[in-house]
């Protein structure tokens, strides 16, 4: 039941998708309650933002089967999906005077820059990781991936199948 109601509130109370919900989940079960790693959750998060889907859910998925197999991973679907389909059900019968509400679109604005520092924190924090391995590899690959977006606008979609075969091959290469 706990699982249940710690990712309502993470699904109720998190705007902005899967890079906001992430260090929530991370500041609950790694620092929190120490149900994963460190290192895990930056592999879990890798993982969630791989696969197809909302990063979000996926993550939940992840962790939910992480703490508590397959009934975890069903109830933190579950608990993760229901409070914003609850939110946004209720919205949408208000939606024509939400829209043209400046008050509304001044809380969403403020919501936006909210946003933007949990992105940055998530970064910083999984860039921090990255750098305390002491391994040459991953900062390349992490170096590499952002300069390959931002400079050269390099579809996503290549730069995660790239870092995917480059992990692979890191894997099989340090298991021999």
């Amino acid at each position: 039941m706990d699982l249940f109601w710690t990712f309502c509130r993470i699904g109720g109370l998190t705007f902005g998708g899967g890079y906001v919900i992430v260090p929530l989940m991370r500041r609950k079960f790694v620092l929190q309650l120490h149900w994963i790693e460190d290192d895990e959750m930056l592999d879990l998060t890798a993982i969630a933002q791989s696969t197809p889907g909302a990063m979000a859910v996926n993550a939940s998925v992840l962790v939910g089967y992480r703490v508590a197999g397959i009934p975890g991973a069903f109830i933190t679907v579950l608990a993760t999906i229901l409070p914003p389909f609850l939110i946004l059900s209720v919205i949408s019968l208000f939606y024509a005077q939400f829209r043209d509400n400046w008050v509304v679109n001044l809380v969403l604005r403020g919501m936006q820059a909210g946003v933007a520092a949990v992105i940055c924190d998530v970064v910083i924090n999984m860039a921090k990781t990255i750098f305390q391995k002491k391994r040459l590899l991953p900062v390349i690959v992490m170096l590499g991936s952002f300069v390959a977006v931002r400079f050269f606008s390099v579809n996503i979609i290549v730069i995660i199948l790239v870092c995917g075969v480059i992990g692979a091959a890191d894997t099989w290469h340090q298991g021999k």
